[in-house]
């Protein structure tokens, strides 16, 4: 199979203010489907919508993808501890096909008012669509309910031997659940009931204060220097 890939032009970079970017990315006209896209999550590169991309910056490589082992990770005590907390206050979780018109009065009041700085600031029902569509893949959601409330969603790619996070969004006022944290532990979970081999968490960039959450989930392994390096 032949593959084809283009290479954006410098921009400021959204992780690392005082750097800039660039993104190789596979051009359209090249065949996608969701085996070839599990080849190319163990290279670097991620999905946004149909499109797959990775980092391709000469004078920074701080964007490492993140992936457990479902088999061998274990939470530690801060993250048994979140877990407790969830059971205790009765919340819930199931793994489902998505639906973008349920899900964007809670995307809409997570974006306008947690990432109002952001790219993705103010909220519109197309940027929700497009986190839940791709034509060659299956996109599943991770509903997270308090009694019969959702409250959050977490976005989930499914390939034969992976999940891959995508996109987490919750309500505000159930930020003391540690909802993004919550919804990992959650898919690890799901990931070893299922037979998964690993989870994806996405990018790891050391520097960024967004990201620090994920050296936590231990041990992982870490793309770097175009192979995996194990950690913890």
């Amino acid at each position: 199979m032949e593959l084809k890939f283009g290479l954006t032009a410098p921009a400021s970079c959204s992780y690392l203010p005082s750097q800039q970017e660039q993104v190789v990315f596979l051009l359209p006209e090249s065949p996608v489907n969701a085996s070839l896209y599990q080849q190319l999550l163990q290279h670097n590169f991620r999905r946004s919508g149909n499109d797959l991309y990775r980092p391709h910056c000469p004078a920074c490589q701080q964007c490492q993808s993140v992936r457990l082992n479902a088999a061998t990770f274990q939470p530690n005590k801060q993250q048994r501890r979140i877990l407790n907390k969830a059971k205790a206050a009765g919340l819930t979780a199931q793994l489902v096909q998505p639906d973008s018109e349920a899900y964007y009065p809670l995307y809409q009041r997570y974006i306008d008012s947690r990432h109002t700085d952001g790219a993705m600031y103010p909220a519109c029902p197309e940027q929700l669509r497009s986190l839940l569509r791709c034509d060659w893949l299956s996109v599943r959601a991770l509903d997270i309910y308090h009694q019969q409330r959702l409250i959050a969603v977490a976005v989930v790619d499914e390939l034969d031997n992976a999940f891959s996070a995508v996109y987490t969004f919750y309500h505000p006022d159930y930020q003391r659940f540690s909802p993004g944290k919550l919804a990992i532990l959650w898919l690890t979970e799901l990931s070893q009931q299922a037979g998964k081999e690993f989870l994806y968490l996405g990018y790891y960039v050391a520097d960024c204060r967004k990201m620090a959450y994920k050296a936590d989930f231990l041990p992982q392994q870490r793309f770097s220097a175009e192979k995996w390096l194990s950690f913890g």
